[in-house]
């Protein structure tokens, strides 16, 4: 069954974890990135996972593989219960990223899930530099491969791509689908989907942010979500 991840995508930890109390107790998961993760550090990780929520601390680290190791290791220790990387950072940076999770779970007796991000769902074709006849989706499986071949637990990708990673890395090899929508948005997403698309098309984990932070009713919104998605039938 695929689960529904809450982007809390805000500036600072009042407003992430006024909006998680409004959720409490409809999802299990939370995301936790870039915006939220500068403005307060680690501890909006451990106030999140105190409230009962598991934590994907969306990070998509990229650097020599001793400091991602260093990076993915300091997420594991800090509560984050999924951890991701950029698959682009290549394969020696993928298997220091799974040493790092290895380091952590030593520390803490507890292993998280480790994605890698292939292409962001923000971007398409007029966005990459690709040679003629080369897509997207070749990009996205091209690196889903190397992810599963470095030991990965699943790839960040569109729902888009979600069948033929799948068909191409196993269907134990988990995708986790942002930019989901209940509708066309005029965002800055791209290759979108339904959250019943996305589970259709093999997603394992649906991210969703403003769809549901932005609701009149947080908690109706996320109901509507998890409807969509128990809808389809396998």
């Amino acid at each position: 069954m695929a689960e529904l991840v809450l982007a809390l995508d805000f500036p600072d930890s009042d407003s992430a974890l006024a909006m998680a109390e409004r959720v409490k107790g409809r999802l299990t998961w939370v995301k936790v990135g870039l915006e939220l993760y500068t403005a307060t550090g680690p501890g909006i990780i451990t106030a999140l996972t105190e409230m009962g929520f598991k934590v994907f601390v969306d990070l998509k680290f990229m650097d020599i593989p001793n400091t991602v190791r260093g990076a993915v290791r300091s997420a594991v220790v800090a509560g984050a219960d999924m951890v991701n990387v950029h698959a682009c950072g290549g394969r020696r940076m993928l298997m220091a990223a799974r040493e790092g999770l290895s380091d952590g779970a030593q520390i803490t007796g507890r292993s998280p899930l480790l994605f890698a991000v292939t292409v962001l769902t923000s971007m398409d074709e007029t966005d990459l530099a690709l040679p003629e006849g080369v897509t997207v989706a070749d990009v996205a499986l091209g690196y889903a491969r190397l992810a599963a071949d470095c030991g990965l637990d699943g790839v960040v990708c569109s729902g888009h791509e979600a069948a033929a990673i799948k068909d191409a890395c196993g269907a134990d090899f988990m995708c986790l689908t942002p930019g989901i929508r209940l509708a066309a948005a005029g965002d800055d997403q791209r290759r979108v989907m339904t959250p019943a698309q996305a589970v259709a098309a093999g997603s394992d984990f649906l991210v969703a942010g403003r769809p549901i932070t932005d609701a009149d009713s947080p908690a109706e919104a996320t109901a509507v979500f998890l409807e969509q998605m128990a809808s389809v039938v396998l």
